[in-house]
């Protein structure tokens, strides 16, 4: 395990997201993440994998130097996507699975990340838990909010590391025991939102605000993520983060080799996004503190940072998400 962008020291809660690939960071919940740097928080990115089964998305990358080079050309992005960002990152150090044709488990490469046991790779997660002490952990839903098996990955062994690292008997030689108190599903691919843009799209083009051309090529790009699940229903938390966006798309275009300028990352004008959809969107999934739903910030219902600290050693219960529950 390998650290790359390092912040200072900050006050404030700490947020830690869990993530498969590198660039998986900045196409969710980057906004947000860079506004809760800018309010004095910490955020750490923790990537699971180096990305080194991932394809050249971007034609402009798409050359032999750089396929030679992927593995250190990844870690570049990621370092300029972290700095862009204001994050801290760590490495959890395992191999890219890719996403073979086949679907199969049987056709993975030996040795990578999907492949690893559940329990073993939490006990790394733990370690990094109780090391940087979050009060907030984001993660990804049961379906890796899409079945690759490194998210699918993901999603395990964060559930698996929120139930352990509040356990004071579970390997001590890991650090102390620190439960954080919320963990968040990110759900960076809202169909109602892209619906919503794409209304707000076409009355812009109606009103004579961007050509024919445009409004075509916009469309087009909108309509690879209408045609996805939407996973609006589940949504507990939006955090208007607008006035990150740039930072957001600044640290996505960092990642070069998977993200094409031209792609639908960037489908929609800026302005319109923040003025039809200025929030990201995630799911409180587990928690240990008593909040209202729906929430407008992931640290709803903490109490102040130094109480936050006590409660997260205390091994507090989880509490239900919904009253009902």
């Amino acid at each position: 395990m390998t650290d790359s962008t390092t912040s200072g020291a900050q006050s404030g809660y700490r947020v830690l997201a869990i993530h498969a690939h590198p660039d998986d960071e900045s196409s969710k919940g980057a906004a947000t993440m860079a506004r809760y740097i800018d309010e004095g928080h910490r955020v750490r990115v923790l990537t699971c994998t180096g990305g080194e089964e991932g394809s050249i998305l971007n034609p402009r990358m798409d050359r032999p130097e750089v396929h030679e080079n992927l593995v250190a050309v990844r870690r570049e992005e990621m370092a300029r996507a972290a700095e862009i960002l204001g994050v801290e990152h760590r490495w959890l150090g395992y191999l890219d699975s890719g996403l073979p044709e086949s679907g199969k488990r049987e056709d993975l490469p030996d040795g990578c990340f999907a492949l690893q046991d559940v329990d073993e790779v939490a006990a790394d997660v733990v370690a990094q838990i109780r090391e940087f002490q979050p009060h907030v952990i984001i993660t990804y839903d049961e379906n890796g909010g899409y079945p690759h098996p490194d998210h699918l990955m993901v999603h395990a062994v964060s559930m698996r590391a929120w139930e352990l690292a509040g356990d004071p008997d579970y390997r001590s030689d890991l650090g102390e025991a620190w439960a954080p108190l919320k963990l968040y599903y990110t759900h960076g691919f809202v169909v109602t939102r892209f619906n919503m843009l794409a209304e707000a799209v076409a009355q812009r083009q109606a009103n004579g605000e961007m050509t024919l051309r445009e409004y075509q090529h916009t469309m087009t790009q909108l309509a690879f993520w209408r045609a996805k699940q939407d996973v609006y229903p589940r949504v507990t938390t939006r955090v208007n983060a607008a006035d990150w966006f740039d930072r957001r798309d600044a640290a996505l275009t960092a990642h070069a080799t998977q993200i094409d300028p031209d792609g639908p990352f960037f489908g929609v004008d800026v302005d319109v996004q923040r003025e039809t959809w200025p929030t990201e969107e995630f799911e409180l999934a587990k928690t240990r503190v008593a909040t209202t739903l729906p929430e407008r910030e992931l640290t709803a219902g903490l109490p102040p940072v130094g109480s936050a600290d006590e409660l997260s050693q205390s091994q507090p219960p989880e509490v239900p998400v919904r009253p009902e529950q």
